[in-house]
């Protein structure tokens, strides 16, 4: 008895890892740098918090600033009255950044498809670099300090660094298949963590000369990498002559083993009406529009659970050094150098659940398990006693539960969604399809900010954790209409196997 083709791919995705070339290596380094050095220059800025709200405050109130600056100097400079005032305002820029990058991602989704990704992300890497130079470095060589400038060039640099991820994603779904797409897109997408700890380095080793050396150092880098990107990076296989993963191609199980995940495996594949652009090889397909890529079955859906996902996410993020020095009165270099384990859980998560969802071939009832685990593992953190190491397992497991499946949906869900059956043959979903998951989630995570502080001041930490179980449960159920499907699809595939037999 012949099986389906969904049923005959696993061969195939083995025999796909022969046809890597030099060129996805490179494609894979180049992508996971780029977005790397632009989540260093974020961390950064997290980093140096505690020196730019010294430079802020009279010296009367900051006990950090040199005795012998001339006051009249200083209290021409200060931007507020204490220290209090300051951090406010910081965390203020971290809301506008995240509201303006979500903005930006709708669009730049939208405009990487329309124009070469490579320019798209060269642009948005070197302007990015300009402007946290002029934030952080140029402002205070001038000893310009104004608090409509800062916010401004803030709006502008969450523009900006949203160009990165819809076309990092887009260009590693047009060299990565759906074979191994779940084990790739993992491994890749621990790029973000490996920018926490790469920022983290670099403002380290310059901090003692002062915060703006940070930004210098960190913009430096962030500007070279756009211009490496600029000259070396290729975003499709056909720039060098190698057939794309939509093309047609004389072997069936090799084009079914470029099928992505999120495609119907019960439909007939000679259906042309299912198309929305058009499969003649002689012209290039037109970009989809916004609202056509909301219509792709599973964008909406997997956008709303990532934006509650996101938002637990980024809460970790940006408030776990904070929480532990303020649980557990442990010093803050030593809280910073704790939080490193929830980047390694989460790393080792989206890797090992990306590998698991490629053997069953399903992204959902893998990602269902994660999150239910994630509960639990939330509720023993909120728990977890005044000890480092056992601290430090309790976050790594956290991570794994939740970074994993964070990292799974921003990365290869996202190329499933936009490389379906729906707009197969063509690329121009990609970055539409990414820049939307993302853009939904990262509203989620500045509303979070806001709430998780809220949350604190008011109730406490306890009520913070269950709020995150409240919002990963929620991404549960946002799912489940896909989880039901693949499982049914699942229970479908074994009875023909069993029958086959």
């Amino acid at each position: 008895m012949a099986l389906p083709g969904s049923l005959q791919r696993q061969p195939a995705n083995r025999g796909l890892v022969s046809h890597f070339t030099h060129h996805h290596i490179v494609v894979f380094l180049l992508t996971f740098f780029s977005y790397s050095l632009l989540h260093a220059s974020r961390k950064t800025f997290s980093n140096v918090k505690v020196s730019i709200s010294s430079q802020w405050t009279p010296s009367c109130l900051n006990s950090t600033a040199p005795e012998l600056r001339p006051y009249e100097l200083w209290n021409s400079s200060h931007l507020f009255p204490n220290a209090e005032e300051a951090t406010l305002f910081l965390g203020t820029l971290d809301t506008i950044f995240l509201f303006s990058y979500a903005v930006g991602l709708f669009v730049s989704g939208i405009v990487g498809d329309r124009l070469n990704l490579r320019w798209v992300l060269s642009f948005g890497m070197c302007s990015s670099a300009l402007v946290v130079f002029f934030f952080g470095t140029l402002t205070e060589w001038l000893h310009f300090y104004n608090k409509w400038f800062y916010c401004c060039l803030w709006v502008v640099n969450g523009l900006l660094q949203s160009t990165g991820w819809p076309c990092v994603v887009a260009v590693m779904g047009n060299w990565f298949g759906k074979a191994g797409r779940g084990f790739v897109f993992g491994l890749w997408s621990a790029c973000a963590s490996v920018g926490n700890i790469l920022g983290a380095f670099l403002a380290s080793c310059v901090l003692k000369y002062g915060y703006e050396y940070a930004f210098l150092v960190t913009a430096s880098v962030q500007f070279a990498g756009g211009v490496v990107v600029f000259f070396g990076l290729l975003t499709s296989p056909k720039e060098v002559g190698l057939p794309e993963l939509g093309a047609d191609d004389d072997s069936s199980v090799e084009e079914d083993a470029n099928r992505p995940l999120m495609g119907s495996d019960d439909a007939e594949d000679d259906d042309q009406n299912y198309s929305v652009q058009t499969t003649d090889a002689d012209n290039q397909p037109k970009a989809i529009g916004f609202f056509q890529a909301c219509c792709l079955p599973g964008v909406v859906l997997y956008s709303l659970a990532y934006a509650c996902l996101k938002l637990v996410n980024y809460s970790f993020f940006f408030w776990l050094p904070f929480y532990l020095s303020n649980n557990f009165g442990w010093k803050e270099a030593e809280a910073d150098q704790l939080s490193i384990w929830y980047d390694v859980g989460g790393i080792i998560g989206g890797t090992i659940q990306g590998l698991i969802s490629d053997v069953l071939q399903k992204r959902a009832p893998v990602l269902a398990i994660s999150l239910l685990f994630a509960v639990g593992s939330l509720f023993g953190y909120s728990r977890s006693p005044n000890s480092k190491p056992i601290n430090a397992v309790i976050m790594a497991i956290t991570g794994f539960f939740i970074g994993g499946p964070s990292n799974m949906i921003s990365s290869a869900i996202s190329a499933d969604l936009g490389r379906q059956d729906l707009v197969r043959g063509s690329s121009e979903a990609l970055a539409t399809v990414t820049g939307i998951v993302d853009g939904t989630g990262s509203i989620g995570a500045a509303v979070g900010q806001y709430l998780v502080s809220l949350i604190q001041e008011n109730l406490g930490w306890m009520w913070v954790f269950y709020f995150f179980i409240l919002m990963t449960s929620s991404t549960v159920l946002f799912i489940s209409p896909l989880i039901a499907r693949e499982i049914r699809l699942l229970l479908h595939e074994r009875r023909l196997r069993t029958l086959a037999e």
